[in-house]
């Protein structure tokens, strides 16, 4: 069950797409329900972090060359990137923000799928998003400031990254760690542990379709500004998967663990910097759009991305 829902996760992703549209749009008074989008977030990245291995961590720390590949496609290719796309984009600073704090952050919860479907080591990908997660934190407000003057840069605050950072993150890899733990000494909780581990691509699902539902209302009201940063997005799609495996050839490192290296480059975290997003005095309904926009383009070109990572080394695999 847990291999068909990942085969057919992209499907399911856009159906949930559209049933958060028809809903926006049949539906009044869904834009509340952008107070249900933290908790599900938190459920997301709880049965995510469930699939990541006790052992992971340490995992990922042996794989020195992968990981230190890892953050400077992240955090020094990726970055040099927005830098070049930036100046293409609107001036108006809100929006840059909204690009700048969805390119800059590296996926960590359905990129491990992706990876895996486009036949790269997601294993690695998965051992390493903790690190993922906590450098692109603690990254994010010190990009921002350098990317942006001082009025737009102080508009994000660091109160509410820290409260992101304690209910996305912290509290779900925790729990996600206790019943590890549990589960190595009870059936009950092994057996629970397996039916949470089928969950990751429906909840994500349901993710999509309440964030969706909830900012479609105002995506149509800033349907200019979608259409404007699109191009922007596009280009990183194009170009960031290529960097991701050009460095891995720098690094030496095999087919698959390059490919990975590509998926995550290429790949974005738009539904966790969402709710940092709506934390921004006067953020909406125009920071939202411009995230959810990315959101889109990147799942349209995951049905790429899927197709042509493999080719990516095939001779020498």
């Amino acid at each position: 069950m847990r291999d068909l829902l990942e085969q057919r996760q992209i499907v399911l992703y856009f159906f949930a797409v559209l049933l958060g549209a028809a809903a926006a749009l049949v539906m009044v008074g869904t834009a509340s329900w952008d107070v249900v989008i933290n908790p599900v977030l938190g459920l997301m990245l709880f049965v995510t972090f469930l699939q990541i291995p006790l052992t992971g961590l340490g995992q990922a720390f042996r794989r020195v060359r992968f990981l230190a590949a890892l953050l400077v496609t992240n955090f020094v290719a990726v970055p040099a990137l927005v830098a070049l796309l930036l100046p293409f984009a609107p001036a108006d600073g809100m929006i840059r923000l909204g690009i700048l704090m969805v390119l800059l952050c590296p996926c960590i919860d359905w990129v491990v799928t992706f990876a895996q479907m486009g036949r790269a080591d997601a294993a690695l990908l998965l051992a390493s998003t903790p690190v993922l997660l906590v450098v692109q934190m603690v990254m994010l407000p010190l990009w921002l400031r350098l990317f942006l003057d001082d009025g737009v840069s102080r508009l994000v605050q660091v109160g509410p990254f820290l409260h992101a950072f304690l209910w996305l993150i912290v509290i779900p890899l925790c729990l996600a760690w206790f019943v590890q733990f549990g589960a190595q000494r009870s059936s009950v909780v092994e057996w629970g542990a397996s039916v949470l581990g089928l969950l990751p691509v429906p909840v994500t699902a349901l993710v999509l379709f309440i964030v969706i539902a909830a900012m479609l209302p105002q995506l149509v009201h800033e349907t200019s500004i979608a259409l404007h940063v699109v191009p922007i997005y596009a280009a990183f799609a194009v170009f960031a998967p290529f960097l991701g495996w050009g460095i891995s050839k720098l690094f030496r490192l095999e087919a698959p663990a390059g490919r990975a290296l590509a998926f995550s480059g290429a790949t974005r975290n738009s539904l966790v910097v969402l709710p940092l997003a709506l934390a921004v005095s006067g953020a909406a309904p125009l920071l939202p759009a411009v995230i959810v926009t990315q959101t889109l383009v990147e799942l349209a070109s995951a049905l790429l991305f899927i197709r042509v990572m493999p080719r990516l080394g095939a001779s020498r695999s």
